[in-house]
């Protein structure tokens, strides 16, 4: 079927259900649209069928005779064209679409109940909340409260500890017993809830049952009843290929809840794949996370089912593993911590300041002799304790040897300036005993002296001009004016 022709079958296809949606118009004028119906629903009517018509409308009673010739003649061939032209996916979107009335009017029957029966037993409304459960309760309490705590279906419905706080409540309770008639259209109301939660069921079952057909693999990932749900929000599986990923998570958070009917408090941005069982049973931190991470996997399923591949449902069994893998390792608890040793610290070379000023500073704080000579000792001798023997301080090696100076210079050889040789021999020439003077314009030792201390033989006798002299003749000998050579080398070849 080329694209031409499939848009002209969808073309007459929207006609022919514009020419049926006038007809039932036509014929139902009377039937009310449930979503339409506020908090302005007068429940105090005395019969339930003037404002629940949902139950003997022909619409539901349509969607059952389809169901059920569906169910008796099942289809085996796979489907050809689009979706949306198959009449058994146009029913099961009719049947999902109807699926959310049912809800509403079970609601609106809820109210009527509630209403009428409170003169009988008001706090039963606060203590069974839930719309079907008491509904049940009702129909199997009716005027009779004595037996209460006795009952065995009334087991069935409730727990334990509801049944004996409405056991207790009801023997205290001020209400009044109800009429026949009174309570006649209270049983009516409930046998009509009951009758419209069946057909819900069936409904149900049926499309969790043809989901598997028409969408394999979307219904694998998010099961059947929500898959439903989703293809019906966006009005066709089509529809719903072509939708991203963030538009399908919020399909169905729009929903009515018929301004307080319901009890159940929803989550705002929360749709159908939020009430998934899949996205339900992760921890609920991670709910928001896992409901994001599938409807992601669901836009990929839809656009391989709107295409008919993997009619199997492998692609969308490979899309539920890599899910749940995901999930589960988001839950998965931290690793423990090991406990490492600390990192070698990156000391930063600081830079040194170098001159006169710092060589000074260290000089002034380098440990003295005296330091150096307290902290030496003596292999095999017994120390004297300076603090008598309290401490067991010594002084080492000071007073044992040594010049007796206190502080010596500290001298560092990398910063301490390198003499020349002639500057050497310059200083030994000089070099006196004493102090000097000029006497006659040459310098000559002040305080010259024969006597001079040396640390080996104590006093010695010296000739401070010795020195000189022998300096002086020897300088005559080869540099003076007046004498010639004083031996040739011969022999020379």
């Amino acid at each position: 079927m080329s694209l031409a022709d499939e848009l002209l079958a969808d073309l007459e296809e929207i006609a022919e259900e514009g020419v049926e949606a006038e007809a039932v118009n036509d014929e139902d004028e009377d039937i009310q649209d449930v979503d339409e119906i506020g908090m302005d629903v007068d429940t105090k009517a005395d019969s339930i069928t003037s404002i629940a018509k949902l139950r003997h409308s022909k619409e539901l009673k349509n969607v059952m005779a389809q169901i059920e010739y569906f169910q008796e003649n099942p289809r085996k061939e796979e489907v050809v064209g689009p979706v949306e032209a198959d009449p058994e996916y146009q029913l099961i979107v009719q049947a999902n679409n109807l699926s959310v009335e049912i809800d509403n009017e079970i609601n609106i029957i809820h109210k009527f109940v509630r209403d009428h029966y409170q003169k009988r037993f008001p706090e039963l409304e606060s203590l069974v909340p839930t719309p079907q459960e008491y509904l049940q309760t009702v129909k199997e309490l009716g005027n009779t409260l004595d037996n209460t705590k006795t009952n065995e279906q009334l087991q069935d419905i409730l727990t334990n500890a509801v049944i004996m706080v409405v056991s207790v409540s009801a023997s205290t309770t001020q209400g009044t017993e109800l009429t026949d008639e009174e309570l006649a259209t209270v049983y009516e109301a409930c046998d009509m809830a009951f009758d419209l939660n069946e057909a819900k069921s069936q409904i149900q079952a049926y499309v969790e049952s043809r989901m598997s057909f028409i969408a394999p693999n979307l219904s694998i990932i998010v099961g059947s009843s929500t898959a439903a749900k989703i293809m019906g929000a966006a009005g066709g599986l089509t529809n719903l290929s072509k939708m991203p990923s963030c538009n399908i998570l919020l399909l169905g958070a729009q929903r009515k809840t018929l301004s307080g009917f319901s009890s159940v408090a929803t989550n705002p941005h929360t749709g159908y794949i939020y009430y998934s069982d899949l996205v339900q049973a992760t921890n609920p931190d991670l709910r928001k996370k896992a409901a994001r991470l599938v409807s992601g996997k669901c836009t990929l399923a839809a656009r391989v089912d709107s295409f008919h591949e993997s009619t199997n449902a492998t692609i969308g069994l490979n899309f539920r593993e890599e899910i749940e893998r995901r999930l589960s390792k988001l839950q998965e608890p931290p690793p423990p911590k090991q406990a490492k040793a600390l990192p070698a610290p990156i000391d930063v070379s600081r830079k040194k300041r170098g001159g006169r000023r710092v060589r000074k500073m260290k000089e002034k704080l380098g440990m003295t002799s005296m330091r150096k000579a307290a902290n030496r000792m003596t292999f095999g001798e017994i120390e004297d304790d300076a603090y008598q023997d309290d401490l067991g301080f010594s002084l080492g090696q000071v007073g044992k040897g040594g010049t007796g100076r206190i502080r010596g210079p500290q001298v560092d050889n990398k910063t301490q300036v390198k003499l020349s040789k002639s500057l050497q021999r310059q200083l030994q020439r000089q070099q006196t005993h004493g102090g000097r003077s000029t006497v006659r314009g040459r310098e000559t030792s002040g305080t010259a002296s024969s006597v001079a201390f040396t640390p080996l033989q104590g006093l010695e006798i010296v000739n401070p001009q010795a020195a000189e002299k022998k300096a002086s003749e020897a300088n005559a000998g080869y540099f003076s004016t007046t004498s010639g050579f004083k031996r040739v080398l011969s022999g020379a070849k």
